[in-house]
């Protein structure tokens, strides 16, 4: 769907990238903010994962605030509380769950009070309660909470008699505590009343509240709303714990009738809750209980705290580098994502964000939900391309390098002698720029040991372009490369790459097999070998669903002889690269990132069956083979800069024509000599600035004479715009050419004034 909307001379288009119903159903799947299992089972809604954790850390004071925030008598409630959250505990699963009963128990004793808190207005209602016992008690306590002029009609004759109903449970130490409590608050007492004259008495309050059994009751829940001439509430309880929570539902009740307002609407989400929260207990070793039976000591209950694992979900973060540098959950991020796209005029804030993605799908995998934060990512850029909104610049490197593997540096050739060919060998594009030489090994060998014919088709499968959600160039290529395969009789395609198997997938009609699957099938040649140290299998992320890949680059590792090493995080858990989807060149940090994560999986050697992972773990100092060097006895070395991945596509080429098709090429002679310091090559390939783009701006040089002098360092500079970049180039001048000493670019433009 798109929408217009105009501003004085311009025409703003959005399109939505799904709808409203759509982006909470997605949401809805990131169960990170679902409540701990403990805090779910509360009826009162302690937050007894943030208390447990205060214990642990020794903030007695912070775990008792937090404690108090449930109820107005601690003692009372910690010395009997049925504690349900216990049963919830996770770590029940492995052996015995924390003692969270008897943590209760130690924070009332250790924990320090803090004094804080703002004088109250009080409430201009007035409210009675009638009778004795654990729910008056807890109701009392509550309304004085809510500041609300409370008069408490019993038969005793004191605080401490008031307190000792239902309460003998409660320790000495807990019941002095406690009376000392109730004496603070501002509460009306009439001891020695008798509340079975609740009629006569209750004429003076607003809102008139009793235990069970003094009032008839319009139906058996516990603590609703009673109506005749004025407004009664009631309570039935069995237990501590229920006695607190009839109290605190009582309390919301008399809040809502002191605002005419009816109690039976808008009260949230009352008492003990389900969660949807995961947690992965599979590192989590089984263990035992630290305290129960006597009370205990400071030391015994933060031993016992540190026992919980704090529950939470967040396997996806874990697993994920982009999610780790963004410090952002699926959901949150989602949210932002969806926002930014539907921004009509502003800074699209979240557009890097969205480019950081490698687009590899582990998130899916990892999430016991499917949370796919790839394909939100993967629609948003789509829809910010297609408004407008995604500026070509990050991604524009990527793109022309696409560009010309499909354009100087292709090449599609039947073998010699076939005008038809059964097979046609597809590397991919980053094998060509990597390991050229591999590449032609390979094709060598499924030349002489395949019948029917092989044919070789150098270039892109398209997923540079479908990554940067440029549709149109996707389709483009797509047709570009369904034309070439016809020419050739529309042979079974053997893919080099993973992830050009899968985007080749997406060709209808198109039959598909891997190298790794031909080779499994005819054998290894005599070329193979191991490696000589144990190795770590690294499974590329563009295998991620397709296991009888995964499982036939084991079975060739394991025929030449390599002891592989499990990680983990593998087969379809295997993190990315930090070449997919264009990550390297829009954010380098995250894309760094993503690397480290793979390799810090293990120490060992990694064999890859992808060749940018290859290139990205060298890079990174990590001993790399790709599993096809290892199986025709190539090693290319160096990772090689962008300019000599450039330069390996067009050897490869010329190098194929000239010894397979005796096709010869003619290199281009520019004139002029060029060298090139050590540092300006670091950061040429830094910059993404080709040797290709320095040629151009002393072309341009050689043919307008025009150049600035720096006077500080004695360089001359040198511009050109080349496409939609200018590039500059310092230089100095020596026999026969140029020494290039420092070269950056970027998009302005500089216009000439004339006169």
């Amino acid at each position: 769907m798109f929408l217009e909307e105009r501003e004085s001379t311009h025409v703003y288009k959005q399109q939505v990238m799904f709808s409203k119903e759509e982006l909470e159903r997605r949401e809805s799947l990131c169960v990170h903010e679902e409540p701990a299992y403990c805090n779910a089972a509360c009826p009162l809604k302690l937050d007894t994962k943030a208390m447990v954790k205060a214990v642990a850390a020794g903030d007695w004071a912070k775990a008792l605030q937090l404690y108090e925030k449930i109820t107005p008598f601690p003692h009372i409630l910690s010395a009997g509380c049925e504690a349900p959250c216990e049963g919830k505990c996770k770590l029940c699963q492995l052996g015995e769950g924390v003692a969270i009963r008897e943590l209760e128990r130690a924070v009332v004793r250790f924990g320090e009070k803090i004094r804080r808190g703002l004088p109250r207005m009080k409430k201009k209602k007035t409210v009675a309660i009638f009778g004795s016992g654990l729910f008056c008690t807890f109701l009392a306590g509550e309304l004085n909470k809510k500041a609300y002029p409370v008069t408490v009609f019993c038969r005793e004759d004191s605080a401490e008699e008031f307190l000792s109903r239902e309460t003998a449970f409660v320790p000495a130490e807990g019941m002095a505590a406690s009376a000392a409590v109730l004496k603070g608050m501002d509460i009306q007492f009439r001891f020695g009343s008798d509340p079975a004259d609740m009629e006569s008495l209750r004429r003076d309050f607003d809102i008139v509240c009793c235990q069970w059994g003094l009032a008839e009751v319009s139906d058996g829940d516990n603590a609703l709303m009673y109506s005749r001439e004025k407004k009664l509430v009631t309570g039935q309880t069995t237990g501590v714990l229920d006695a607190a929570f009839g109290a605190k539902k009582a309390a919301l009740t008399v809040d809502r009738l002191a605002q005419n307002l009816d109690p039976s609407n808008t009260r949230g989400e009352e008492g003990s809750v389900s969660t949807r929260l995961y947690t992965d207990l599979s590192e989590v070793p089984p263990s035992r209980r630290l305290i129960g039976g006597e009370p205990c000591t400071k030391e015994q209950a933060e031993a016992e705290a540190a026992r919980c694992i704090q529950c939470t979900c967040d396997a996806c973060v874990k697993a994920c580098a982009y999610l780790q540098h963004y410090r952002k959950f699926p959901r949150t991020l989602t949210r932002e994502i969806y926002n930014n796209v539907n921004i009509i005029m502003g800074d699209h804030m979240m557009n890097k964000p969205i480019n950081a993605c490698s687009l590899c799908g582990q998130c899916s995998v990892v999430c016991p939900n499917g949370y796919d934060v790839a394909e939100i990512c993967h629609i948003a850029r789509q829809t910010l391309v297609t408004t407008g909104k995604m500026p070509l610049a990050p991604h524009e490197f990527a793109l022309m390098d696409m560009l010309f593997s499909n354009g100087e540096a292709f090449l599609c050739r039947p073998q010699p002698g076939f005008e038809k060919c059964r097979y046609v060998f597809f590397p991919g594009c980053q094998a060509t720029a990597i390991a050229p030489d591999t590449v032609a090994a390979a094709y060598a060998d499924l030349c002489a040991r395949l019948d029917g014919g092989v044919a070789l088709m150098l270039g892109c499968c398209g997923a540079i372009c479908d990554w940067a959600g440029r549709y149109e160039m996707y389709d483009e290529a797509r047709a570009f490369l369904d034309a070439q395969l016809e020419k050739l009789g529309d042979p079974i395609v053997i893919a080099g790459c993973p992830t050009c198997k899968k985007e080749l997938s997406g060709h209808g009609g198109l039959k598909l097999t891997g190298i790794w699957d031909i080779l499994n099938e005819i054998g290894l040649p005599e070329t193979a070998r191991g490696m000589e140290v144990p190795a770590a299998l690294h499974d590329a992320c563009g295998a991620r669903g397709d296991e009888p890949t995964q499982q036939a680059i084991r079975n060739l590792a394991e025929a030449m002889g390599c002891a592989l090493v499990d990680t983990p995080y593998d087969r379809d858990q295997s993190p990315c690269c930090g070449y997919g989807g264009l990550t390297q060149y829009t954010n380098r940090e995250v894309a760094k990132a993503m690397t480290r994560k793979c390799l810090e999986r293990s120490d060992l050697p990694y064999i890859s069956y992808c060749m940018a992972c290859r290139d990205r773990f060298a890079r990174e100092g990590r001993e790399s083979r790709h599993i096809l060097e290892l199986v025709y006895g190539t090693n290319a070395g160096s990772p090689p800069d962008i300019s000599q991945k450039r330069y390996n596509r067009l050897s490869l080429k010329a190098e194929l024509l000239r010894e397979i098709w005796n096709e010869e090429t003619q290199e281009v002679d520019i004139g002029f000599k060029i060298e090139y310091t050590p540092e300006v090559l670091r950061l040429m390939n830094d910059r993404m600035i080709l040797k290709s783009d320095i040629i151009g701006v002393l072309q341009e040089l050689r043919k307008t004479g025009e150049a600035v002098l720096d006077a500080e360092t004695g360089l001359c500079v040198a511009r050109a715009r080349l496409g939609n970049v200018t590039f500059w180039v310092k230089y100095e001048e020596i026999e026969d050419g140029y020494r290039v000493c420092g070269a950056y670019s970027h998009r302005m433009s500089v216009i000439r004034r004339q006169g």
